[in-house]
Formats: structure tokens, C-alpha cells, sequence
């Protein structure tokens, strides 16, 4: 029955009742998922570190959903159908990322007694590199959500149900109340059990696209084209910051990437510190390397079966534009015109399971670095304690409003996906990770010279991105402020030294 489902041409460009159901039992369990947990709460440990008793399994893939999101989703098959296939030959790094995460960087978190990574800077180097760190952190992460939603409800959702635009706040709105009920209610445990549920359908909704695509073409081997498409970029394999996909740039820019974000980001440290031990936090992190693995192939599927698809199919692209001009809208169109009524609604699910994994996750981390870091850390002494859980909850509603507010602003930065994720998303995670690199890796750092070494960082990453100083492509935006602030911060930190005989660490 389903392979006559699945042989079915094309169906019509109106989600079904069936496609309805699918979704509103999706949401449905979610808000039961953080119902459930919300009872299980009893310390703030609990609701931001799980008690620091997670199970590595569940931490791993919770990891890997949160960085995973709609921004992965829709920008790498998109990429692919645009670019070639060149961005998804980075994993071949990843060997090399859980060495280094996993045996220099997890366990000089897991030996502090930290809720925040950002404790640990101003034990370092002081206040002034903490609070640095903090407006990076939240900088970053308010933006990365209000792209998800951007890109979930203005480019995902719109190019499936085409409804009238003025409804994009209402939609936005509905999505970012949803993530944020369950994640209120439930803390990092009903995140994590909510990541794992998400992960299976995301990853369930892309391999049945695929499943669907080769059998309309006749073969698992008819999504792969029988030459090199004249579109795609030439391959090339050395390093060169002035070329979009070379071999060298896509292992380059993975590599910066999750070493960055695993060794800065709150919402990883995070996820190390909710484990027992060094062990189960690096078995986590493997396991989340893993699932991007897997992720990472079926992504790479997907593109290379949109484009057989539509190749085949010129008549279902949009009038006026070229396939290459919607790269990154040709997965959302197909699952209206290519997917049997049913599995529309659990690959829209999948869509939306994407977005919600990470916005529960940057919620969740906002929220406690916002309490911990600034409210807790600066609060009189003698001032009134609140209750801990009622605050972090408050921070989470608050969270989703700003967020929601900056979701309109994305859609004005030029390029695909991937260009604006770049652009506003990427900004800061190689100069956060220069604070913890001079911090945990530079014993003569001092707090001065780090925190202008950050500000360096931000600055070449914004002259890169928006200015495109000496020709440098955008996605050399992470390697090359990462450089140029350790550099800084070397140079600074001697100078320091030397000229003010400032002792190394707190300024």
C-alpha cells in the first residue's frame, strides 16, 4: 500500500486533514513532554543541568539536535543544489574535533564547579572577560533563534502552505509559545527527552523525501547526476579564503566551527555539565558526532534528490526562476507537490521539530546564563533571594519576545541561507572561543589584553561578512577572526606584561 502511495506522481499544494492531525499531534506531545518533566523539578540544578545526572546516550543526540536546527536543515541540501557537494566533505574532520574537544576541552569543564561556562572567565581573567563573554554568548544566540524562525515560517512554511504573508508574525508567534511552554514547564530534561523525539522525526522526514524521490525516478541511483552540473563550482582541494568551496575550506570551516561552539557555547558546556563525569560528557559528545554523521549524509541525499526531482520536473518551479535561484526553497516545495497526504505532515513535523529542538535549547541556556551570570551575580547581598525555577521560567518568556521582535530584521541581510547565517548568526562564536582559549590555554593571558583581543575578533568578523575586506569569502568569516584575536590576545597579553607589568589573569 505505501509503495502505491509513494508512486503517486504529485499531489496537490494544500496540506490534507491527515497532514493536520500529524501536525497538531506533534505539538500536542510536546507540551505533554514538558507537562510531564514540569513535575520532576525540584532544585534549579534540576531544571538547568538535569540534576547532573543525564544519560550520555540522550545528552549525545540532544547536543546534536540543538546545532542541527532548520538554519542545517534547509541550507545544506540548498547549498548542495546550488554549490555542489564539496560543504559536506567537512566531516572528514571529525576525527580531529573529538580529540580536540573531547580531551582538552571537556575535561578542564568538567573539573569546575560551574552551572555557567562564563564562571569560569572571571575566575580567569576577571569580570570585565565574563561580561564580554556574556554579550557575545547572547548576542549570538537571540540571533541564531529569531533566524530559525525566519527561516522556518518565512522561507519553510511559506514555500509549503503559501499563506498570506501578514500571517508570518501569527505563525512565528504560535511556534516560539509552544517551544517555550514545554521548555518552561520541563527544564533541560524535558529539552533533551523533546530533542530526542524531534531528532528521530526530522531525521524520519528527510530519509522518506528521499525514499519517495527514487522510487518516482525508478532507482536509489537515479537522484545522482550522470555529470558534473555546469552550475556547481569546480572542485578544487587546498585551502583558499578568496574561493567558496574548495576541499580545504569546507574541513577548515567545520573544524573552527564545532571546536568554537563546543568549547564556548553555553548551551554545549551545558550539556557536558549535566552529565556525572568526564567519561559520560565525552561519550556524550561522540555520540552527538555520530548523528551528525548520519545527518549529515541524508542532508546531502536530499539535495542531490530535490535537484533530480526538479531537473526532471521543471514544470513545479516557481515562473521566473531558475532552479539555482530556489535551492533553498525546493525541499519545503517538494513536500507539498511530491509527498503522499500524511507524510507531508510528519516531513512539515520534521521542519518544525528542526527549529523547535534548538530554540528549547537556546532558551534554556539564555535563560540560565541571564540568571546566573548577570541577575545572580550582581545582586545586593542583602536583597531578597526569588525562587530560582519561577525566575528562569520568567527568563524564558522574556527571551522569546525579544527573539520573536528580531525575527523581522533577518530576512533584510542578502545571499542564501547559508550567507545570512554567516552573516548574523556566526559573528561571534569564534571570538567567544578566543576568550576561552586565552583563558584556559594561555598561562601568561592577561584580563585587559583578552577582553580587547574579543573585541579585534568581532570586528575582523564583521569586515569580513559585511565588507568582504581583501576578497575573503564568507565562509572564512570563523577561521579568520579566530586568528586574527589569539594573535591579539598573545601580542596584547605580552605587551601588557612588559610595558604595564600587569600580572597574568584577573585585570
Amino acid at each position: 500500500m505505501i509503495f502505491h502511495l509513494i508512486k503517486v506522481p504529485v499531489t496537490g499544494t494544500q496540506l490534507t486533514v491527515l497532514d493536520w492531525i500529524v501536525l497538531l499531534a506533534y505539538g500536542a506531545g510536546m507540551l505533554f513532554i514538558g507537562w510531564f518533566y514540569s513535575r520532576k523539578n525540584k532544585t534549579k540544578d534540576d531544571y538547568l543541568l538535569g540534576g547532573r545526572k543525564m544519560n550520555p546516550t540522550a545528552i549525545g543526540i540532544s547536543l546534536f539536535a540543538t546545532l542541527m536546527s532548520t538554519l542545517s536543515y534547509l541550507t545544506y541540501p540548498g547549498e548542495l543544489i546550488q554549490h555542489g557537494p564539496v560543504i559536506f566533505t567537512g566531516i572528514l574532520v571529525f576525527p580531529l574535533v573529538y580529540y580536540v574537544v573531547g580531551w582538552w576541552l571537556i575535561p578542564r569543564f568538567m573539573k569546575m564547579n560551574v552551572t555557567s561556562a562564563y564562571e569560569i572567565l572571571e575566575q580567569k581573567l576577571g569580570l570585565s572577560v565574563r561580561m564580554l563573554a556574556i554579550f557575545m554568548f547572547l548576542s549570538l544566540r537571540l540571533l541564531w533563534m529569531a533566524t530559525i524562525i525566519y527561516v522556518t515560517v518565512d522561507v519553510a512554511l511559506y514555500s509549503v502552505i503559501q499563506f498570506d504573508r501578514s500571517y508570518v508574525p501569527c505563525i512565528g508567534a504560535l511556534l516560539t509559545l509552544i517551544t517555550i511552554f514545554y521548555t518552561s514547564m520541563g527544564g533541560l530534561k524535558a529539552v533533551v527527552v523533546t530533542d530526542v523525539v524531534q531528532s528521530f522525526i526530522f531525521l524520519g522526514g528527510a530519509l522518506l523525501s528521499i525514499v519517495v524521490v527514487c522510487f518516482q525516478l525508478g532507482s536509489f541511483t537515479a537522484i545522482f547526476p550522470a555529470e558534473w552540473p555546469a552550475h556547481w563550482d569546480a572542485l578544487r582541494l587546498g585551502f583558499d579564503p578568496l574561493e567558496r568551496t574548495t576541499l580545504g575550506n569546507a574541513v577548515l570551516v567545520l573544524f573552527v566551527w564545532y571546536v568554537c561552539t563546543s568549547g564556548s557555547d553555553q548551551m554545549a558546556v551545558q550539556r557536558y555539565l549535566s552529565t556525572k563525569d568526564i567519561h559520560t560528557a565525552r561519550k556524550s559528545f561522540r555520540i552527538s558526532l555520530y548523528s551528525n554523521v548520519i545527518a549529515y549524509i541524508l542532508l546531502a541525499l536530499v539535495g542531490l534528490a530535490m535537484l533530480a526531482f526538479f531537473t526532471r520536473n521543471e514544470g513545479f518551479l516557481l515562473a521566473g526562476k531558475s532552479l539555482n535561484e530556489q535551492a533553498d526553497t525546493l525541499f519545503p516545495r517538494f513536500i507539498m507537490i511530491g509527498l503522499p497526504p500524511g507524510v507531508s505532515g510528519l516531513v512539515i513535523a520534521g521542519l518544525l521539530a528542526a527549529a523547535m529542538s534548538s530554540m528549547s535549547s537556546g532558551l534554556n541556556s539564555v535563560s540560565s546564563v541571564i540568571a546566573e551570570d548577570i541577575i545572580k551575580r550582581f545582586r545586593k547581598k542583602t536583597a531578597p533571594v526569588p525562587d530560582p525555577l519561577k525566575q528562569v521560567k520568567k527568563l524564558s518568556y522574556l527571551t522569546g519576545v525579544i527573539v520573536m521582535a528580531l525575527s523581522f530584521f533577518v530576512g533584510e541581510v542578502p545571499g542564501n541561507l547559508l550567507d545570512v547565517i554567516m552573516k548574523v548568526v556566526n559573528l561571534f562564536v569564534a571570538p567567544l572561543f578566543v576568550l576561552f582559549f586565552m583563558a584556559l590555554f594561555v598561562p601568561f593571558a592577561t584580563g585587559r589584553a583578552t577582553f580587547w583581543a574579543g573585541i579585534i575578533s568581532v570586528a575582523v568578523a564583521i569586515a569580513v561578512a559585511f565588507w568582504g575586506i581583501f576578497g575573503i569569502t564568507v565562509l572564512w568569516i570563523m577561521p579568520v577572526s579566530l586568528i586574527a584575536g589569539i594573535v591579539a590576545g598573545i601580542v596584547l597579553s605580552y605587551a601588557d606584561r612588559l610595558l604595564f607589568k600587569r600580572e597574568p589573569g584577573r585585570s
